[in-house]
């Protein structure tokens, strides 16, 4: 876990039901609430350098779109350093939740994500186990099977992109 930790954190896990569009995962999404406390100076940098340091690269800095998408080919993990928003995660029957500074969200492959506001309402660094190249989906019925194959070929991860080897999806995500 970051070292620098000094506020109360939570966990908080969600698991989502596929629809004709989305297909989810079995897999829980999980929501670190205020887990990381960011410095000041180049915090999205912290970010790429955690996630690098357990194997989660190919990242990214952005916002998120407020469009529904999902990646089919790998799972990923989105750590906030600006901002915050409501996303809506599992599709249209899915849930919404809050993110903000200082969260990190884990995402299962096939699972949903869609910023409820503007794209740049936050900021955030992604990334993906051994820096997987992801594809994206957008819930399209044309789209399902070949995201169900996917989803079923994607591994768990040997670390979790905050604590490492010592809890977090390593205990949370078990194959069902």
């Amino acid at each position: 876990m970051p070292k620098n930790r000094s506020l109360p954190y939570s966990i908080k896990t969600y698991r989502l039901k596929g629809d004709a569009t989305i297909p989810n995962n079995s897999l829980p999404v999980i929501h670190y609430k205020r887990i990381i406390d960011l410095p000041f100076f180049f915090p999205a940098s912290y970010l790429v350098s955690l996630f690098k340091k357990n194997n989660w690269k190919n990242s990214w800095k952005s916002g998120i779109y407020e469009y529904e998408h999902y990646h089919s080919n790998t799972h990923e993990v989105m750590g906030f350093y600006k901002g915050k928003t409501t996303l809506r995660i599992g599709g249209k029957k899915g849930v919404k939740i809050k993110v903000e500074k200082g969260d990190v969200l884990i995402l299962p492959a096939g699972v949903a994500h869609q910023n409820m506001k503007k794209e740049n309402a936050v900021k955030c660094v992604g990334a993906y186990p051994n820096g997987k190249k992801y594809d994206m989906k957008y819930g399209e019925k044309k789209e399902r099977a070949t995201a169900l194959k996917n989803i079923k070929k994607v591994k768990l991860p040997k670390k979790d992109p905050v604590f490492g080897k010592a809890e977090g999806i390593l205990k949370l995500w078990k194959k069902l």
